[in-house]
């Protein structure tokens, strides 16, 4: 085909993408090659070069590291928690339950609520002298500051897994009706027991949303810094003290060196850990394939 012809072909697709590819370069591409720019100047106004010193610079600031730490820590805990217990809902709402379709309406209903209404409704048990205190004083325990001790990793972990439960027990939901029944009941003939089914045939036809959720919940572990925010504000105790409010309050002080430089940390971060799970999961899909 000649280039004129292809050309002519080709134009109707290429006007109806430039408003979306001039979008995508002005608002992502443009601002994305300016913060490289600005993570390697000493000022955003004079920006003399100045090489990696501002990421040399980034990993000797201790409130940085606290803030890393305090979010892989985090990461590390919640994700196991949401995955294991979102897919052990999923089995059991799978099985023959009488109300498993109000159990399903129940978990999914944290996405319908407001961010400022979780958090609202956070501060009323949680406080000092908030219910959940009360309660246990009735009971002749002593009070303790949930958001302003050890404890307050464990409350944002309890929001982080009330939030995101029921969106990953219908992936697993969707996910278990793909399984094929005629190789569970053939298994089930051959006498293997439910944990030696789950193991050889559910849990391979679930190995690819398994690591997809994996994906989705360890971005929304990143997302977590709304709720944290409104909940103990811009310094909140340090185990709170998370990647987010690091760059939030860089941004309001204007260090934008500093800014871009964590930006650019947690953004090849993220794009690694994720690399690495689609691997994992491209190779799991071709093994089920050959299967």
């Amino acid at each position: 085909m000649k280039l004129s012809e292809k050309l002519h072909r080709d134009w109707p697709a290429a006007f109806f993408l430039a408003p979306s590819l001039l979008g995508t370069a002005l608002f992502f591409f443009v601002p994305f090659l300016l913060v490289i720019w600005y993570a390697m100047v000493d000022n955003p106004v004079i920006m003399n070069f100045v090489g990696l010193d501002n990421f040399i610079s980034l990993f000797q600031n201790q409130a940085y590291l606290q803030a890393a730490g305090n979010t892989l820590l985090f990461s590390l805990i919640s994700l196991p928690l949401v995955v294991g217990l979102s897919l052990g809902l999923a089995i059991v709402l799978n099985g023959k339950l009488k109300a498993r379709s109000q159990l399903r309406s129940l978990f999914l209903s944290p996405l319908l609520v407001p961010v400022a209404s979780i958090v609202l409704v956070w501060q009323v048990l949680f406080s000092y002298n908030g219910a959940l205190n009360t309660t246990l004083a009735d009971f002749g325990f002593i009070p303790v500051d949930w958001l302003k001790s050890d404890s307050a990793r464990f409350v944002i972990i309890g929001l982080y897994l009330w939030k995101n439960l029921g969106y990953n027990m219908v992936l697993f939901l969707a996910a278990l009706n793909t399984v094929p029944v005629e190789l569970l009941d053939s298994a089930r003939v051959d006498g293997a027991t439910a944990w030696q089914r789950f193991r050889a045939i559910t849990f391979k036809y679930l190995t690819p949303t398994l690591l997809f959720t994996l994906v989705i919940s360890f971005i929304n572990s990143f997302k977590i810094f709304r709720e944290t925010y409104l909940l103990a504000g811009d310094y909140p105790f340090e185990v709170l003290y998370m990647l987010q409010h690091y760059m939030n309050n860089m941004f309001r002080s204007l260090d934008y060196q500093k800014l871009s430089a964590a930006a650019i940390v947690m953004a090849l971060v993220m794009m690694a850990i994720i690399a690495v799970l689609f691997v994992v999961e491209g190779r799991s899909g071709r093994d089920l394939e050959e299967s």
